[in-house]
């Protein structure tokens, strides 16, 4: 009887391993319950508690994420009409949103595109005299000592800016999430677009711009995972304002918060999952 009731708790803790039941911690008087009919409830309470108190928890299960896959160009008119789809992997393009951790990510890097070159001159600094304008008394006007005086025109600034750098220190796994937050909330959103390839083979402003227009794509960013955006493509959109090329490998947070619509092309998407995906599992 006990190999019995052994073997059912280690099947189960055995499912909830591979994610495929959704067992939860086991509770021993129910379990005590349902073996009543099998005689060893006397076998059960001669055990320790602690062989009793038995946790199974399961994994959760996390369906996979499918998304229609676009084409810059043009299709063939004799080309297939079905519809394909790309699976994307769900812990890269369906994370939980996490506002705070989005917000932390822009502001860092907000705060390392700051200059941080403003610089005033203190008292000390300004050219001058160190005569004093007036006597200390004897005159009913205020008190006053040398032209540099903050409280004068011309004279240095109290408290005022000095070169300083405003970068901040955020820690690598935050900013890989902020990734996969700023990605699943494009998923969710609705502009998460992706394409086989971002080759475009007629260099050609006014044709580029008209196949955005046709596929309802305004303010973009086109995202590679090659080492180098197509020539192409680059050349094509050089005049328009609302189109912007990048490579994965230069993809921010802030790009990602920051554009409406992002288009990867495949090795884009296959990039994000093995980058943004180590973190994951480590």
């Amino acid at each position: 009887m006990l190999f019995a009731l052994r073997s059912t708790v280690g099947w189960t803790a055995q499912l909830s391993r591979r994610g495929l039941s959704t067992a939860t911690q086991s509770n021993t008087p129910s379990l005590l319950a349902g073996l009543q009919h099998t005689g060893v409830r006397r076998e059960l309470a001669e055990l320790p508690q602690s062989q009793l108190d038995v946790g199974v928890q399961a994994l959760p299960v996390t369906p996979p994420l499918f998304l229609p896959l676009s084409s810059l160009l043009r299709p063939d008119a004799e080309a297939s009409a079905e519809q394909k789809f790309v699976q994307l992997d769900p812990r890269i393009f369906s994370h939980p949103i996490r506002r705070d951790i989005m917000h932390l990510c822009v502001i860092h890097h907000l705060d390392g595109l700051r200059q941080g070159t403003a610089s005033t001159k203190t008292r000390g600094e300004v050219r001058g005299s160190g005569r004093k304008i007036r006597p200390q008394k004897h005159t009913g006007r205020a008190r006053l000592g040398d032209a540099q005086s903050p409280m004068l025109r011309g004279g240095g600034v109290a408290f005022g800016p000095k070169p300083r750098d405003f970068s901040t220190k955020l820690p690598r796994k935050v900013i890989q999430m902020g990734m996969r937050v700023a990605l699943s909330a494009r998923v969710k959103e609705r502009s998460l677009g992706v394409v086989e390839s971002l080759e475009w083979q007629v260099p050609k402003t006014q044709e580029l711009e008209e196949r955005l227009e046709e596929l309802g794509w305004g303010k973009t960013l086109f995202v590679t995972g090659l080492d180098k955006v197509p020539d192409g493509l680059v050349r094509a959109s050089g005049n328009l304002r609302r189109v912007e090329t990048i490579t994965a490998q230069d993809l921010g947070v802030y790009d990602a918060v920051k554009w409406p619509r992002l288009v990867l092309d495949i090795a884009a998407v296959d990039w994000l999952e093995q980058t943004l995906g180590k973190s994951e599992r480590s």
